[in-house]
């Protein structure tokens, strides 16, 4: 049997890889590079975070299906094409907003006062969105593309696996990020940093042109494998590579019909946003703390935070794998099982800020198991749409998911920049569980991380108590 699937989950994870690494440009620069010289608050980058997370949610309830129509192939290539666009063209922000300002120099910059500041920060603010916004609009392709991808080359009980895999592309990406971005920023400046990049986009454009076909078509996919990732259908469909009967395909409203559907939604909901507050706002967390994100000591903290969400989340994929050929269970209540255990680790979270007195190494490695404990649950929350929907809607339900994880990502960034600058100001007047001021915040935060999947969990399974698949008649 040949095994080409799983160079197709390389690429999809490559992608995923990218897709976080051009998120995270913005997250590892502002702070210590972009900041200084726009007079950027907490709470002009907690905008910018949750309007692109308002961006990517809106654009996510029409992703998936624009990948459903447009097919696995051309969807993918057009989104990461989009999305690296939208990542190169950050780097122009600051000189437009110096041509819109009519300042010639970056020093001039610096010594902007009052007023002057506040117009610097509010124009350079509102371009950086703009180009959150392209940005947005392309990375909103990839997890509905690549879900879909799982779908069509590997068998249901393969496909918690294989999503964890490609979904580690996330911490990977946001591993390789500090090891780099910083560097780049200090060296060429913080445009260069987006550029570089956004190039890479580009290049694996080029690789999915040459590997992908549907399995049924590609060259490298042989007879027994193809019977292998058809297992679950049945096997006329997949004698002599023909193309197997396309599922009738379920209308987008009436998708809202199913407690499945909801089931998915509130999984996202309750979680996304505790993901992606960590990956906008840990960098600055411990630059808060004194370590810069290109001091040795700043990239350690957060590629230790993200080397133990690497290699922790891989294996989360294959628990339910455990479960369901070693204890006997569907493939739905065996990630069910897990993704309760998988919910139990972001409740470590509680401990960061007050270990964060001891040694900023505690919050690092804390912020990593719940990042780790994300990753497990969010690769078996993806594979429930396998489970329970036909292969023609999965891109619709990822999308419609994903919009909702965006919605919970845009309350989480917003709330939490505007809390942030209210709790610096506040001072020794607000005050939560022995923490004062901007401390205290970051405190109030980490609890509601620290408990959402839990809750998402409870709620999942009041909706869908036991395995039911839905079929198109």
């Amino acid at each position: 049997m040949s095994n080409f699937r799983w160079v197709i989950c390389g690429l999809l994870f490559l992608a995923t890889t990218i897709n976080y690494m051009d998120r995270q440009v913005l997250s590892l620069t502002w702070k210590d590079f972009i900041a200084p010289e726009f007079h950027w608050t907490d709470a002009n980058y907690g905008k910018i975070t949750a309007f692109f997370s308002i961006f990517y949610a809106i654009a996510n309830l029409f992703a998936g299906k624009f990948i459903d129509w447009m097919g696995t192939k051309k969807g993918y290539l057009i989104a990461i094409f989009v999305w690296s666009v939208g990542a190169c063209l950050h780097a122009a922000c600051g000189w437009v907003a110096m041509q819109v300002e009519g300042y010639s120099t970056v020093a001039e910059l610096g010594q902007l006062t009052g007023d002057a500041a506040v117009a610097l920060a509010t124009v350079s603010m509102y371009l950086f969105l703009s180009c959150r916004m392209v940005l947005a609009l392309g990375e909103a392709g990839n997890f509905p593309a690549a879900i879909k991808v799982t779908a069509e080359y590997f068998p249901k009980k393969d496909r918690a696996f294989s999503t964890s895999i490609f979904n580690s592309g996330a911490s990977v990406g946001a591993l390789v990020a500090p090891l780099s971005i910083p560097l780049l920023a200090r060296a060429w400046g913080w445009e260069m940093a987006f550029i570089v990049i956004g190039v890479l986009g580009f290049l694996w454009m080029g690789l999915w042109l040459w590997l992908y076909e549907k399995p049924h078509k590609s060259p490298y996919v042989n007879q027994a494998e193809l019977n292998y990732i058809e297992q679950d259908s049945d096997i006329s469909e997949v004698q002599d590579k023909k193309e197997p009967k396309e599922d009738k395909a379920i209308p987008f409203f009436k998708c809202f019909t199913y407690k499945q559907t909801w089931s998915f939604i509130v999984g996202k909901l309750m979680t996304d946003g505790v993901w992606w507050f960590f990956l906008f706002w840990a960098p600055a967390y411990f630059s808060e703390q004194g370590y810069r994100s290109d001091s040795g000591m700043g990239i350690a903290l957060i590629f230790t935070l993200y080397l133990i969400v690497t290699v922790l989340s891989i294996g989360g994929g294959y628990l339910p794998t455990y479960f369901v050929e070693k204890k006997g269970m569907n493939p739905y209540l065996g990630r069910m099982r897990a993704m309760l255990i998988f919910a139990c680790f972001p409740l470590l979270g509680l401990f960061a800020q007050p270990m964060s007195t001891v040694s900023p190494w505690w919050p690092a490695i804390l912020i990593g198991l719940l990042g780790a404990g994300h990753q497990a649950w969010s690769a078996n929350l993806f594979s429930t749409i396998g489970d329970m929907f036909p292969k023609s809607t999965i891109g619709t339900i990822t999308g419609i998911g994903s919009m909702a994880g965006g919605l919970g990502s845009f309350a989480i960034n917003y709330c939490s920049g505007e809390f942030f600058d209210w709790a610096a100001v506040q001072g020794a007047n607000f005050s939560f569980f022995g923490f004062e001021g901007k401390p205290a915040a970051y405190m109030v935060v980490f609890c509601i991380c620290a408990v959402a999947y839990l809750i998402g969990w409870c709620i999942m399974k009041a909706l869908v108590p036991k395995y039911k698949p839905i079929v198109m008649e």
